[in-house]
């Protein structure tokens, strides 16, 4: 195509982070250091990824960088397309989250990447969970920011941040609350929807949440969350389901049971700002793929933040 596409040019640059690496059961293993990029030159887009991996446990052999990654993307705001030679596979971006699925050679493992850009345009919540045929083998996550040299201070908080794990609030009632932004299966902007996490706290392993969708989706439902080291349980009475965090990213899955309807809302809960302590972070960047029977029928993401 001779004009890059709006996901394109919204992560034009040079994107630096300092990602965790976790084990399949939320273990913090190491960091990885990495600097990359996005380039539309002459009707191509070429992607680049450089770094190295620090620490890293038993899959440090795995996913130790021998040298950088480089692959070609065919370029749309449909069906991005990674056409190799280090990463094979396709993304859906969804206004300004990219839902991508891929396999890297190099890894040896298969990739469900989600890249979140928030609105300051300068931000980037990252995931990739990673993936032996269906058996999780571990996950790669945390911030970027778009700088043209590595922000020291960002990559130290990171640094800090990065191992905390994925703990709600246990003495402390009170809610997330933000804008977010559905977008149709068909990758179209449908509206706004008001996101509400209201937190009762039980004891310091049981939260009773309220969770309300207003706007563009209408959903509302009670839940008990039990949380079992990084594992969340929710036990009803309106939906069931489980997570598994690795470090402040929580990965969801919820069925609702709401009379005949069957609704199953996959999703990523990440406290950006959850800092070593008992701080659990104030700004939540969520991203909820909503599936009508087996079928996608919405996206929702953006930004939540506590009061």
């Amino acid at each position: 195509m001779s004009e890059p596409s709006e996901w394109q040019n919204r992560i034009a640059g040079e994107w630096h982070g300092r990602p965790s690496l976790f084990d399949a059961k939320g273990v913090w293993c190491g960091y990885e250091d990495i600097r990359r990029s996005s380039v539309f030159e002459d009707g191509r887009t070429t992607y680049y990824m450089d770094g190295g991996l620090e620490g890293g446990g038993e899959l440090a052999g795995r996913f130790r960088l021998g040298a950088p990654f480089a692959f070609g993307v065919i370029d749309s705001d449909s069906d991005r397309v990674y056409t190799g030679p280090d990463f094979y596979g396709t993304g859906q971006p969804y206004g300004g989250f990219v839902d991508a699925h891929y396999y890297g050679p190099g890894w040896q493992v298969d990739l469900n990447t989600w890249n979140h850009n928030l609105p300051d345009g300068e931000t980037q919540v990252y995931s990739s969970v990673l993936y032996q045929g269906w058996t999780v083998v571990g996950c790669f996550n945390g911030v970027y920011k778009r700088r043209g040299e590595p922000p020291v201070e960002f990559l130290e908080a990171e640094t800090r941040n990065g191992p905390v794990p994925f703990i709600l609030p246990t003495k402390k009632a009170g809610g997330y609350e933000g804008v977010c932004e559905l977008w149709g299966a068909d990758q179209k902007l449908i509206g706004d929807v008001t996101v509400t996490l209201e937190l009762e706290p039980i004891d310091l392993l049981r939260t009773r949440a309220h969770v309300t969708w207003s706007g563009a989706l209408e959903r509302s439902y009670t839940v008990e969350q039990r949380r079992n080291g990084t594992q969340l349980f929710y036990e009803g009475p309106d939906a069931w389901g489980n997570a598994q965090a690795f470090g402040r990213a929580n990965f969801t899955s919820v069925h609702l049971s709401t009379g005949t309807a069957v609704t199953k809302v996959k999703g990523r809960e990440f406290m950006i700002d959850a800092t070593p302590g008992m701080n659990a972070g104030e700004t939540l960047a969520v991203t909820y793929e909503v599936f009508d029977g087996g079928t996608l029928s919405g996206v929702v993401h953006g930004v939540l933040t506590w009061r």
